[in-house]
């Protein structure tokens, strides 16, 4: 219903922002028209009751007049500026003859007094003014005038246009405010627009160099992911040459072995660059997956640094939980926490230091807990954890993984990441919603 009223409020036209002082006066002038036409129905009502039937012929012709341009005003926007001028003398037209043919005892006169708030609300300053001087000029020759014998003193009349007159004045004064107001509204709505394109621009600034500080992460889990498969590579290959050189004869057994490892070992390097590659793919897409299979593939990212630094790291599994979500993003997400409770247990020096992860469904979400042994995050510090470009890694940290995290799981998957921490280790808990296409 409302929808349908606002469309007919503005003639059935679609309006851009740059055009809402348009649209305000399509939704005005339908205002008035409606307006007109009850007004108009009921002074022909009450005119024909009383039997006051010189005004009903004009009032009549102003209702058709209206029917016409709300008729018109549908039909094409560009009428609307004829529309205004219509409007404007029909008011004129009516109003005077308010003075001219009705009774001081019918009290009608007082609808005089909208029409500089009829005329302000339309036209332009200087249109309103030329209006104005011609409706004040009509009223103050009806007493003078020899063609129409009025029931209006002089002195009504010269009242009159003194109300008149600090009515436009008043109306003249609020219209300027407005105007100021409006002015200042658009220059806000600007700077705030502004303001957004350059937070915009920040933000992007920062995905992307947070992008660039994760593969800097990811090639070096890359490097430790392959060098001792690469090793395992050379020593056979190696070892295959060193005994053609010696002379040794090299059995069937031990060549088919030395291959076998060689193809194997090829393998697990292929599927670490398809690992690798799934997480860099550019396109942002949902996937449906168990959530601890995508802890796991986090884990296993991370897997050669915490066996080079003797870190036990767990994923407990308590039920299955599937959910729809942006796989690669979630990953991230895992890995900078993952990667921040390594370098704290690394700097720990722990002779157990572990690392658990798990799980809780609650309602539409999931809570995924990280937890270190570490030996917390400093009191000094810990209000900046989330901030933008504040690392205790020195020269080796951007500063932006746990910001880009937060900003990740706020944005993408309506949620949010917390910690607590003490002198026995740190835990973070990441909340997201389990079906984000929900």
């Amino acid at each position: 219903m409302s929808k349908n009223f606002d469309n007919f409020m503005r003639s059935g036209w679609n309006f851009t922002e740059s055009e809402i002082t348009l649209k305000n006066k399509f939704q005005l002038i339908n205002m008035m028209l409606l307006t007109n036409i009850f007004g108009l129905m009921v002074g022909i009502s009450v005119n024909y009751i009383k039997h006051i039937q010189g005004l009903i012929p004009y009032e009549i012709l102003i209702l058709i007049i209206t029917f016409i341009m709300l008729h018109s005003l549908r039909r094409s926007r560009t009428f609307i500026y004829i529309a205004i001028q219509v409007i404007s003398f029909q008011y004129i037209l009516l109003f005077s003859l308010l003075i001219y043919i009705g009774d001081p005892s019918d009290m009608k006169h007082v609808w005089i007094y909208a029409y500089p708030l009829i005329l302000l609300n339309l036209q332009s300053n200087k249109q309103s003014l030329f209006w104005m001087i011609v409706f004040i000029f009509v009223l103050a020759i009806a007493p003078i005038q020899p063609f129409i014998d009025i029931q209006y003193s002089g002195f009504q009349i010269f009242y009159m246009l003194i109300v008149l007159f600090i009515v436009a004045i008043v109306t003249y004064f609020y219209q300027l405010k407005m105007i100021e107001a409006n002015s200042i509204i658009a220059n806000q709505r600007l700077d705030i627009e502004r303001k957004y394109q350059e937070l915009s621009k920040k933000d992007s600034m920062l995905t992307a160099q947070s992008k660039q500080a994760v593969m800097g992460e990811m090639m070096s889990m890359i490097a430790h992911q392959w060098r001792q498969p690469l090793s395992t590579v050379t020593l056979n290959i190696s070892n295959i040459q060193f005994k053609k050189m010696l002379g040794q004869e090299l059995s069937d057994e031990d060549l088919n072995k030395a291959l076998s490892e060689i193809s194997d070992t090829v393998v697990y390097l292929s599927d670490t660059v398809d690992d690798f590659q799934t997480f860099f793919h550019p396109k942002k897409e949902k996937g449906v997956s168990e959530i601890h299979e995508l802890l796991q593939k986090a884990v296993n990212f991370v897997l050669p640094r915490t066996k080079e630094s003797k870190i036990e790291i767990t994923v407990n599994k308590y039920v299955e939980i599937e959910v729809v979500t942006y796989i690669n993003e979630l990953v991230q997400i895992v890995l900078n926490i993952l990667n921040n409770a390594i370098d704290a247990l690394e700097s720990s020096n722990k002779e157990q230091a572990k690392i658990i992860i798990y799980v809780e469904l609650k309602g539409e979400y999931i809570y995924i807990s990280i937890v270190d042994n570490a030996n917390g995050i400093p009191n000094d510090i810990i209000d900046n954890v989330f901030n933008p470009y504040f690392s205790t890694k020195g020269k080796n940290g951007t500063g932006l993984g746990l910001y880009m995290s937060q900003m990740l799981a706020q944005k993408q998957f309506d949620g949010e990441i917390t910690f607590t921490s003490s002198s026995l280790g740190t835990h973070f808990l990441v909340k997201i919603k389990k079906d984000v296409s929900s």
